[in-house]
């Protein structure tokens, strides 16, 4: 039974992005290397880059495989919000690595976001976060123009945080 929101499963990560949604689109570098990568990777795969951003993490599983429910919990107190996703792909690959998840009833948004790090053939380990959304409850409904600003926001935060996990890691640091 499919308890996602949305019909455009995986968009995310195979494109186009599906008409009648707002896209985002956010790329960043995050470091250099094998090691890099393989440390980014796991930090996106193992909730670690969300947590570490503020995000409050409950997943079904210790690492993004699909079909992994995951509740996305941000804010404080009353003013909290909680996300219920499901992971539609999980992606572990010698030069990609990374996951998309969908919406769940409950949630928000409608739609799908995608957390996924490459090692380009420069070295290069990129951090992408792809989505599309569009408002699923009252109250996103009417923040309508606020919504993408503090999607943006967060993806640049993701972006920040993975940068910093990685270069922390790194002997000497």
């Amino acid at each position: 039974m499919n308890t996602l929101t949305y019909t455009e499963v995986g968009a995310t990560l195979h494109g186009p992005l599906p008409r009648g949604y707002h896209h985002l689109r956010h790329r960043t570098p995050v470091g250099r290397g094998r090691e890099d990568f393989e440390a980014a990777g796991a930090a996106v795969t193992g909730w670690r880059v969300h947590r570490a951003s503020g995000a409050r993490i409950d997943a079904t599983t210790a690492r993004a495989e699909g079909g992994t429910r995951v509740a996305v919990s941000l804010g404080i107190g009353p003013l909290r919000v909680t996300a219920p996703c499901e992971v539609v792909r999980a992606v572990y690959g010698s030069a990609r690595t990374g996951f998309a998840y969908g919406t769940r009833p409950g949630h928000p948004e409608r739609g799908e976001e995608s957390f996924v790090v490459d090692l380009a053939d420069d070295g290069t380990v990129w951090f992408t976060v792809t989505a599309f959304s569009r408002p699923a409850r009252w109250y996103t409904r009417v923040a309508g123009p606020l919504v993408p600003p503090v999607q943006r926001w967060y993806a640049r935060r993701l972006g920040r945080t993975l940068r910093r996990i990685v270069a922390t890691r790194r002997p000497g640091r």
